[in-house]
């Protein structure tokens, strides 16, 4: 009965390993009492397994709210999921939201591998602000630069509804209005470039996503796709608004991340 539920569990994609989650590990020596406490990062992975695909996942909340967490749609995937909490504003500056990104990914390079991880396998994705977190540390390489990581060392970057131009929280605390489009050094968009690692773009249906994210995201393919990038797709699924599309999105990924690895 073992064997034939085991077989069951690979045909259907999930695996029969056995799972557990480390808790709160700090990925920052910052002993700044309010950024110590965000510093934090959990880490799901199988036990007694190595060499596993990485999934480093950014929670969204408009880059002012919100808490991390392991999507469910991920567990059991044969992954190892590592998952960071990030400043805020306005209680610090976009910039410092980004090297907190930074930093967890770095951490993540330089760890992972103790929790069954291949830091050759290396995927970040996020929904929202976290989408937007993952643009613009895949994009600039200087973030990650100042941890000694190399952008392009990362397999592939996954944003769902990311913002594509300048994050309306930025455009916000400038007394900008959420629909008056900027793109600056706090966009993705300003940053492309075609050697960036593979860059999967989804979002929900562009009738319901959150202020044009849709329309925004296809201007950002088109133009990876004008400037010569290998590897660049989008996926809008059809019925869902912005919160909406998250859970069918973890299918895309997941097909995404095989497909990338399956490259020579």
């Amino acid at each position: 009965m073992k064997i034939v539920i085991a077989l069951l569990l690979t045909y259907f994609g999930a695996t029969a390993e056995t799972y557990k989650i480390e808790n709160d590990i700090s990925y920052s020596t910052d002993k700044n009492p309010y950024s110590i406490q965000l510093y934090k990062l959990d880490v799901y992975h199988p036990v007694d397994t190595t060499g596993l695909p990485v999934i480093v996942w950014f929670h969204g909340g408009g880059l002012t709210g919100g808490e991390r967490f392991i999507p469910e749609e991920l567990k059991q995937s044969g992954y190892v999921i590592v998952s960071p909490n990030y400043r805020l504003m306005p209680d610090v500056e976009i910039s410092d939201c980004i090297d907190d990104a930074a930093a967890a990914v770095a951490w993540t390079f330089n760890n992972i591998d103790k929790y069954g991880g291949d830091p050759a396998k290396i995927f970040v994705a996020g929904h929202s602000a976290g989408g937007y977190l993952t643009s613009m540390i895949g994009f600039e390489k200087k973030w990650l630069e100042k941890y000694g990581v190399d952008a392009d060392s990362i397999k592939g970057l996954i944003p769902y509804s990311g913002q594509s131009i300048t994050h309306f929280a930025l455009r916000k605390a400038m007394g900008i209005s959420e629909l008056q489009p900027v793109i600056d050094r706090y966009a993705p968009m300003y940053h492309i470039r075609k050697d960036a690692p593979p860059y999967i773009i989804i979002t929900g249906d562009r009738e319901i996503e959150l202020l044009g994210r849709y329309e925004e995201s296809a201007y950002l393919w088109r133009l990876l796709k004008l400037i010569g990038h290998p590897d660049v797709r989008i996926y809008e699924i059809d019925g869902h608004d912005h919160g909406q599309m998250v859970r069918p999105a973890h299918h895309i990924l997941k097909m995404n991340v095989n497909r990338i690895l399956q490259k020579k």
